[in-house]
């Protein structure tokens, strides 16, 4: 079973979530530094809504063992309930003061997180901060702010489930909506859409802006109209989304559209990258029917954010799959000489592959070293040992066989390209191979795509030459992102309860 490639499972749709724990993410200190950089995000709450979470992350060359973490809440007391996320051993409340004396060694993904609640009491505009320290005995100390603010509570509602079938390059409708539930009319929203490789708009509008990253697109359109309460609308007919003429067929390709409520996306687009978003052109999309707009100087937060969200379903009907083809290298060289292999395997199509969508397949290679050669550099995409069985790190040197990754979408005539920097020890030695493996995403099991013949290439050293060299002309599409996510919960994650600013990984305080 593939175990490497279900991390990447529908990782486009969760790219919003990580553009946020990326932005989250100051510049680490400075090899050799004793400066310790925080991070908190801010909090928007409403009277009668849900909880926000406040995040600490702390960043450095090197902590203490023993480190302190003094929360001060009493610039929000009056109007905010903040507590822990988390039972914490070392913890002590004490008035509008939380002291926590922690090890650094089980600060694993943050250092500490809070949950914030609007009291029943709030007035609508207050606003405080919470002042978080973190103190290291013998070692560095910083302190950073995060804003807790009253809002206008609003509770926008859409569909949970759109649904839409098409053979590869058709057009589907997709009647997004929303409505609000609330007894307060909501000034505005933002439309936060994130789609597959093989399903995008089919129009590119005035209110709309858009970026194209992590194998998925991100579309954020605007709308300034006012939902009165209980209203009920829909986006005009003119949004639709396009199946790539190139789809895997049959299989299933996935969307999500968050809606927000305006000051929750203000607080959500601070983490969303500046650069890279390409404003749309022609007419605006429009929300029908549109009352007039009313401004206001409160910021509106949504009281229950977890029912924004659409998930899109399009099948995709009809037989269309590919052929993958291994490529392998032959080089000349003579003993202790370095050379570079650059082996992997093309997409001879017709449909497009690694889009890591239910249906279609994710292809794998191994890469087996030949006799008597050293791997001195090995790709990112790769690590030792085989899908089933990893024995090292992604792009770990010193192995023998190699379960090699891609992480871009591959249309026709497209190539996934590993290089390898090896040391020739001895010429002659028994030859490597490149074999490729094919994987059903929803079963994980192995499966045949259309010319299984051409999914082994050999990998040869041979005596000659000058130990330069290469294993022949692989174009390179894309870069490898290697991000992690799950069916689309980090845009999820993202999207609702509180936006948890999450960097996960045991690593965080090592530069």
């Amino acid at each position: 079973m593939l175990k490497h490639s279900t991390r990447r499972w529908l990782a486009g749709l969760g790219v919003a979530g990580a553009f946020v724990a990326a932005s989250a993410t100051p510049a680490v200190a400075a090899p050799g530094s004793d400066e310790v950089l925080l991070y908190a995000n801010d909090a928007l709450i409403a009277a009668g809504g849900e909880a926000k979470s406040v995040t600490l992350y702390a960043f450095a060359e090197a902590l203490p063992e023993q480190v302190t973490v003094t929360i001060d809440r009493s610039a929000v007391t009056d109007f905010a309930t903040v507590v822990l996320s988390d039972d914490m051993k070392g913890c002590t409340d004490t008035d509008a003061v939380i002291t926590c004396n922690l090890k650094s060694a089980d600060l694993m993904d943050y250092a500490v997180n809070l949950t914030v609640t609007a009291k029943e009491t709030a007035k609508e505009g207050a606003t405080g901060d919470l002042v978080l320290s973190l103190t290291g005995k013998g070692g560095p100390s910083a302190t950073i702010r995060s804003t807790v603010e009253i809002g206008e509570g609003v509770d926008l509602q859409a569909q949970e489930l759109l649904k839409a079938s098409g053979a590869p390059g058709a057009t589907v409708q997709t009647p997004l909506g929303l409505a609000n539930i609330g007894d307060t009319a909501a000034r505005g929203a933002v439309l936060l859409l994130a789609t597959a490789p093989a399903l995008t708009p089919t129009q590119r509008y005035s209110n709309c802006s858009y970026i194209d990253e992590y194998g998925a697109l991100l579309t954020m359109c605007r709308f300034d109209d006012e939902i009165a309460a209980d209203a009920a609308l829909q986006l005009d007919s003119s949004l639709a989304l396009k199946i790539a003429g190139d789809a895997w067929a049959p299989s299933r390709q996935f969307g999500q559209a968050i809606w927000f409520a305006q000051g929750d996306f203000e607080e959500f687009a601070k983490y969303l990258p500046e650069d890279g978003w390409q404003k749309g052109g022609g007419s605006a999309l429009k929300l029908v029917p549109a009352p007039a707009t009313q401004a206001r100087s409160l910021r509106q937060t949504d009281k229950d954010s977890k029912n924004n969200v659409t998930f899109i379903e399009a099948a995709v009907t009809g037989d269309q799959r590919a052929d993958l083809a291994a490529t392998g290298a032959e080089l000349p060289g003579t003993v202790g000489k370095k050379v570079t292999a650059t082996v992997g395997y093309v997409n001879n199509g017709p449909a497009m592959t690694n889009a890591y969508t239910p249906g279609e397949i994710v292809t794998g290679a191994v890469v087996t070293i030949p006799a008597g050669v050293t791997v001195l550099d090995a790709p990112d995409e790769c690590s030792p040992g085989t899908a089933e069985e990893p024995t090292g790190g992604y792009g770990e040197p010193g192995g023998r066989v190699y379960f090699c990754e891609w992480y871009q979408v591959l249309h026709k005539g497209d190539a996934a390209a590993y290089e390898f920097g090896l040391r020739i020890d001895k010429v002659g030695g028994t030859a490597g191979s490149v074999k490729l493996f094919h994987f059903d995403l929803e079963e994980g099991d192995q499966v045949a795509d259309l010319n299984p013949k051409n999914d082994i290439a050999a990998l040869v050293v041979k005596a000659g030459g000058n130990g330069g060299g290469d294993g022949g002309s692989l174009p390179i599409t894309g870069e490898s992102t290697g991000l992690v996510a799950g069916v689309g919960g980090l845009l999820l994650a993202a999207g609702v309860g509180g936006y948890v600013l999450a960097r996960r990984r045991k690593t965080r305080f090592v530069a």
